[in-house]
């Protein structure tokens, strides 16, 4: 008989970098709103800032 791992399987792109920055209240909670429009996550907020700053500088 074979053996099975059982779990979850590798991710493609694992997140395993951090980063870790200190912002200040104001920040905080635009990126909290920003999170609960979206329905989503402050990582994935950040995530998809980067992607637009980096998008907007290789067009220029």
């Amino acid at each position: 008989m074979s053996e099975k791992k059982i779990g979850r399987p590798p991710s493609d792109n694992p997140l395993s970098e951090r980063i870790y920055l200190r912002v200040d209240k104001k920040t905080i909670a635009k990126l909290d709103s920003c999170a609960e429009k979206l329905n989503t996550t402050r990582s994935d907020v950040v995530r998809q800032g980067i992607d637009m700053v980096n998008d907007f500088l290789e067009k220029k």
